[in-house]
């Protein structure tokens, strides 16, 4: 039986751990940069599983193969959006296209209000499911 203590958001590679210190996230780049894979740092307020598309703080880094540069992009983003999630996605464009190889978060808020399931009937008695971000009870300013 797999848990989830503290009600966490479990989204990219490594949900079900501690948080990583900036050690293990070094470690995760080196091992990204070592394949040739782009880094890029996104963030969101709103953790919806279906909102692949988060915000990108800065360009992608393409050419850039020194991990501490890397980290100093994520304590940037940290700093600007501390009340926000925020992961590190690595991109391999071997192929000619770039196809997502790890993606993993970073930083969260302090206290994640985490999902409800919310249930309507719909024609005859079926039931339709959906899921509902609490932290969109609250305009975008206002969620953490």
């Amino acid at each position: 039986m797999m848990t989830n203590p503290g009600n966490r958001l479990t989204q990219g590679q490594f949900s079900f751990l501690p948080d990583l210190t900036d050690a293990q996230i070094t470690a995760q780049i080196k091992y990204a940069l070592s394949r040739g894979w782009a880094i890029s740092v996104e963030y969101t307020d709103d953790p919806h599983p279906r909102n692949t598309y988060w915000e990108m703080f800065g360009m992608p880094m393409f050419d850039l193969k020194d991990p501490a540069g890397i980290l100093m992009e994520i304590n940037n983003c940290r700093k600007t959006f501390p009340n926000h999630y925020v992961r590190v996605m690595a991109f391999d464009a071997t192929q000619g296209w770039e196809t997502p190889r790890m993606s993993y978060i970073v930083n969260r808020p302090k206290k994640e209000p985490g999902f409800g399931l919310v249930r309507q009937e719909v024609d005859g008695r079926k039931m339709q499911y959906t899921i509902h971000s609490y932290a969109t009870d609250k305009p975008e300013s206002e969620r953490y």
